[in-house]
């Protein structure tokens, strides 16, 4: 059975700092893009970062400069380090796994994490 199982989430004021890890039990795991997205309440799901098979990372405008994704094949995990944090990135946090090629996408990933809360504080 996949699994996705992401942490870390947490309360943090502005300007602040937190570290999400996601292990996934995924077979293959390096076929896989890995990607980042969270919703708000009332707000769509977005995309937040991705980081493809081929090991190229991806970020949306509103994260770039102080999120970084990172990713471990060999312990199947991924993390997402968000710095500089604004009220703006309170959502619930998802990783989720794909082999489309398409990693901007949320329709077309495979697996999802149950998500966890992030929530800053101005």
């Amino acid at each position: 059975q996949v699994q996705l199982v992401e942490s870390g989430g947490g309360l943090v004021q502005a300007g602040g700092s937190l570290r999400l890890s996601c292990a996934a039990s995924l077979r293959m795991f390096r076929i896989y893009s890995m990607g980042w997205f969270r919703q708000a309440p009332g707000k769509e799901r977005e995309f937040v970062a991705a980081n493809s098979r081929n090991g190229v990372t991806y970020y949306a405008d509103s994260v770039k400069g102080r999120f970084t994704m990172s990713r471990d094949n060999v312990r199947n995990t991924v993390s997402l380090q968000m710095n500089s944090l604004k009220p703006e990135d309170t959502a619930a946090y998802y990783c989720a796994a794909t082999t489309s090629g398409n990693w901007a996408r949320p329709g077309l990933y495979d697996y999802w994490g149950q998500g966890t809360q992030v929530t800053v504080s101005s």
